[in-house]
């Protein structure tokens, strides 16, 4: 008796993926089915064979509290599956790691954050997921998200759920500025430098019309790829011309010039803030860019409803630019001694009902479309509102972003250091992208 087949599985351009057998174990399970949909199969897993399995997570007290919630539902359908917990926060995670995988001890299921996919990739750690693809079905998935775990020919990583890099916006800001909320599927660059810096103006400079967008990479990434360019490439290479970055910094020092976003001092003390520090959290600005699932943490701080934009310049382009990203991945060890059971509990993870029922948007709004359409009456409002500007913007995403690099967790503070530089005058668009690159290459050429 073999799994059944699905139209899609992890697929990839110009790879054929071998189909593997899948233990007798699983087999039997796969043919109880499920009206759940995308579900694993059922929970009649070989109950003769006990297995163990470590999973390994980051995050808050509330989100460990939901994992292990996931947890014990996977093994209530799978009695014979033990699913170890191994989570701390962001701050210990890589590090406890990177010391597990030195000792032989890997944990079987990793979450992985997308700076650091490829890294484990190609040092061997990872399994390519197309040995437990009978098992783990991402037919339900956006191809752009399925495929964006995959490089060199396989496939290390499953999305979590998605996230979109966004403009953010306050209605009433705008409104007592006197200013019209603009149409963000035709507004340009320049509509976006004129907009903000006629709130600013209006305000008398006590609300800002944005914040400063240059202290993460994912806004130039969407620049690049409105211009036909991209950060990374497919092979882990830069994918832009300096001058390009040069331009996209000069947006920013137009807006500080005109008064459109704060001085240099305050962009550096509002950047350090968070979300809730932010000018949309504390109600002294109209604009700023932020990712969907940091909606509801921002309006709660601002008490206000706010509503999201796409990127300006969408369609002055050569293309658009605006992708899903995957908020986190989850990876099988190579080491496992159970892959299949492995793939069988992040199968539950992405693709059950019951599982995105209690996760929600913890991790991302789900990856699995199906899963998602199921779960979105019980999302929190925030969380509804970013699913249906996600529906409304998938018809405009053309792909997705290339894996990073290895070495790419260093392009967060250095490019938070080159664009405070930037705004402080201390060097030149021109010489910061020279700056950029040559760093960036270097940190990810070692």
């Amino acid at each position: 008796m073999s799994l059944p087949t699905s139209p899609r599985r992890l697929a990839r351009p110009g790879v054929r993926l071998a189909a593997v057998t899948v233990a007798a174990a699983l087999a039997l399970a796969a043919c109880a089915g499920s009206d759940d949909p995308g579900s694993t199969p059922s929970a009649t897993e070989a109950a003769d064979e006990e297995v163990t399995i470590r999973f390994s997570w980051w995050g808050s007290d509330s989100r460990h509290a939901l994992t292990q919630q996931v947890i014990d539902a996977f093994e209530a359908q799978h009695p014979n599956i033990t699913v170890e917990p191994d989570f701390t926060t962001w701050d210990g995670y890589w590090d406890k790691l990177s010391t597990s995988i030195a000792g032989g001890d890997a944990p079987d299921v990793i979450t992985q954050e997308e700076r650091y996919l490829r890294d484990y990739g190609t040092r061997g750690v990872l399994l390519d997921l197309a040995e437990v693809e009978d098992t783990l079905d991402l037919s339900g998935i956006d191809p752009s998200v399925a495929e964006s775990g995959s490089f060199d020919g396989a496939t290390y990583g499953v999305a979590t759920g998605v996230n979109a890099y966004v403009v953010l916006a306050d209605p009433q800001a705008f409104a007592d500025a006197g200013v019209e909320m603009p149409d963000d599927t035709t507004w340009t660059w320049d509509d976006y430098v004129e907009i903000a810096t006629k709130i600013s103006q209006a305000s008398g400079g006590t609300v800002y019309g944005t914040q400063d967008f240059g202290f993460n990479e994912p806004g130039f990434s969407i620049y690049a790829r409105q211009h036909g360019q991209s950060l990374y490439k497919e092979d882990g290479t830069l994918g832009y011309k300096d001058s390009l970055m040069a331009d996209w910094w000069k947006i920013s020092l137009a807006l500080q010039e005109s008064g459109g976003q704060p001085e240099a001092s305050r962009s550096v003390e509002i950047d350090g803030a968070g979300p809730e520090g932010s000018l949309l959290g504390t109600n002294t600005g109209a604009m700023g860019v932020w990712w969907t699932n940091q909606l509801g943490a921002i309006s709660k701080a601002s008490g206000r409803q706010l509503e999201i934009l796409r990127f300006p310049g969408e369609s002055e382009g050569k293309r658009t630019g605006m992708y899903f990203k995957p908020a986190m991945y989850y990876s099988v060890a190579k080491t496992s001694e159970h892959p299949e059971a492995a793939a069988l509990f992040i199968d539950f993870l992405v693709n059950s009902t019951e599982a995105g029922q209690l996760l929600l948007s913890d991790r991302g709004l789900p990856a699995n479309l199906d899963v998602r359409k199921a779960v979105q009456p019980s999302f929190a409002d925030a969380d509804k509102q970013a699913a249906e500007f996600l529906e409304g913007l998938s018809a405009d995403v053309v792909d997705g972003v290339a894996v990073p690099p290895v070495g790419a967790g260093e392009v967060v503070p250095l490019i938070k250091r080159v664009n405070g530089e930037v705004l402080f005058g201390q060097i030149t668009p021109e010489e910061a992208a020279a700056k950029f690159t040559a760093e960036v290459t270097t940190a990810t050429q070692k």
